[in-house]
Formats: structure tokens, C-alpha cells, sequence
């Protein structure tokens, strides 16, 4: 009889391991006062150009921190925007960038896993060659979408 106690079929000596003696790396993250400058540049941004977008910002999974819809913005902006920042984030580059994949012929791309808001507009937050997180916003024309999103992380000073 069994005494209910899984025996390992592997066993593993660390000793035939090497273990570097050097520092981990360390980088940088978005803590919320940095979500909340970003959050009110973009919209300085948007209210000064009087469009009315929705706003937002993700950490470095593409996990939503901030969401904001501005009065008059469309209600299907408030998918779209988070949706660029998503893509923006785990592609750590701009969503232009899928965009400009797909229009340029490679329509296979759409069938990526995990990835939406494939339209310009969403723009990685980079330090250090780093993603600490990505701003999406959706509401105007795509550039116009960008330029808020570069706007608010400008207010990083990165």
C-alpha cells in the first residue's frame, strides 16, 4: 500500500547549476501619479485641439490603469482606446506599426492571438529600453489619437 506521498520521478542537483554573482537589472514603473500626469496631459492635449476622445493608459501587460471618456466622446471609443494600449504594450511598439502590416498586404497578421486595436493611436511608455506601459486613445482622426497619447507621456519627461 501506498503511503498517499507523490515520489519524484526527476531529481535535480543545483549544484550543476551556475548562478551569476552580477546584480539583477532593475527598471522603472508606472506608479499612479505617473498614470495620473499622463491622464491629465493627454487631456490638456485633447481639450485644447476641443476633441473629445477616450483616454487610455495600461501597464506594461496591457493591464487597464486609467480609463477616461471625455464628454461627447463615441461610447465604441471606450473599447477602442484600451484595446491600442494593449497591443501597444505587449508589442512594445506603436499600434501604427501593426496597422501599417496589415495595410501593407499581410492580412494575416489579424489572425495574431491577443491582439486589438490594430489602428494608430496607442503609443508604448519606453525607459531604458524598457516597457513600463502604453496609452491608447481613440475618439478622433488616428494621428490625431497618437499626438494625445504622446502628449500625456511627454508629462514623464522620459
Amino acid at each position: 500500500m501506498g503511503t498517499g506521498y507523490a515520489r519524484p520521478l526527476v531529481s535535480i542537483s543545483l549544484s550543476s547549476f551556475h548562478f551569476s554573482t552580477t546584480s539583477m537589472k532593475t527598471k522603472s514603473v508606472l506608479e499612479f501619479a505617473d498614470v495620473k500626469a499622463i491622464a491629465a496631459a493627454a487631456e490638456a492635449e485633447a481639450i485644447a485641439n476641443g476633441w473629445a476622445v477616450t483616454i487610455a493608459i495600461v501597464d506594461e501587460g496591457g493591464h487597464l490603469l486609467w480609463l477616461q471618456r471625455l464628454d461627447g466622446a463615441p461610447p465604441i471609443s471606450a473599447h477602442i482606446g484600451p484595446a491600442k494600449a494593449h497591443t501597444a504594450a505587449l508589442g512594445r511598439r506603436e499600434s501604427k506599426v501593426y496597422e501599417d502590416i496589415i495595410n501593407g498586404g499581410r492580412t494575416a497578421f489579424l489572425t495574431a492571438p491577443d491582439v486589438q486595436g490594430l489602428l494608430e493611436g496607442g503609443v508604448p511608455i519606453m525607459k531604458d529600453g524598457f516597457c513600463l506601459g502604453a496609452v491608447g486613445v481613440s475618439g478622433v482622426k488616428s494621428t490625431e489619437d497618437a499626438q494625445i497619447a504622446k502628449a500625456g507621456i511627454a508629462a514623464l519627461g522620459l
